[in-house]
């Protein structure tokens, strides 16, 4: 009988890694600053823009049907923006983050954002490989109390993996139906594509 065996290589870059991935051009992140350069991620800041669902009347979420009439868009003023207790807030980063199709980036929260209850995604923290854009937050508040954020301070972190091998269909392949290739600015769920 023969015996195989598998190598498995996940590799989390390091921020050394980072920068020389940078330089390549096999990850991009701009702006970019080296204080927000951490061991092995990189914090991310929030954008201005803001989406919410209007609560006020019947409404009823229908993923078969575009949700954007459901939603406020806004922008974050100087004063911050108030998340309520159980609320959805879609935002972006500030920053524009992409990969090569040998690489992925996930996004993380932050310690101290958990610590008060701020949840920064509720579930879609993966930069496919081949994608660059402006991260989407789902941020949630889990906390008894309204949390105020402010446009422009730390938010999230993304980290960096390399792939075994590149993918064949990059985000954005044309059998994928990839939805938010490339997004600049928030922008509702677009689910109801898929039926």
């Amino acid at each position: 009988m023969t015996e195989v065996k598998l190598k498995i290589h996940i590799m989390i870059l390091s921020d050394k890694s980072i920068k020389e991935k940078i330089k390549t051009g096999e990850i991009s992140i701009s702006p970019f600053s080296e204080d927000s350069l951490q061991p092995a991620s990189y914090d991310l800041h929030l954008d201005s823009n803001v989406m919410y669902f209007n609560i006020d009347g019947n409404n009823i979420i229908d993923v078969k049907k575009p949700v954007d009439e459901l939603m406020i868009k806004t922008q974050i003023s100087d004063s911050g923006f108030v998340i309520e207790p159980h609320q959805l807030v879609l935002a972006n980063v500030i920053e524009i983050t992409g990969v090569d199709s040998k690489h992925v980036g996930r996004l993380e929260g932050k310690s101290s954002l958990a610590r008060i209850g701020l949840i920064i995604h509720a579930t879609a923290g993966f930069l496919d490989p081949g994608n660059k854009l402006r991260l989407t937050l789902e941020m949630v508040n889990l906390s008894p109390l309204p949390i105020r954020i402010y446009a422009g301070m730390k938010i999230a972190q993304i980290a960096f993996e390399e792939l075994d091998t590149p993918c064949e269909k990059p985000y954005g392949s044309k059998s994928l139906n990839s939805k938010y290739v490339g997004d600049l600015t928030v922008q509702a769920s677009k689910i109801w594509e898929n039926f």
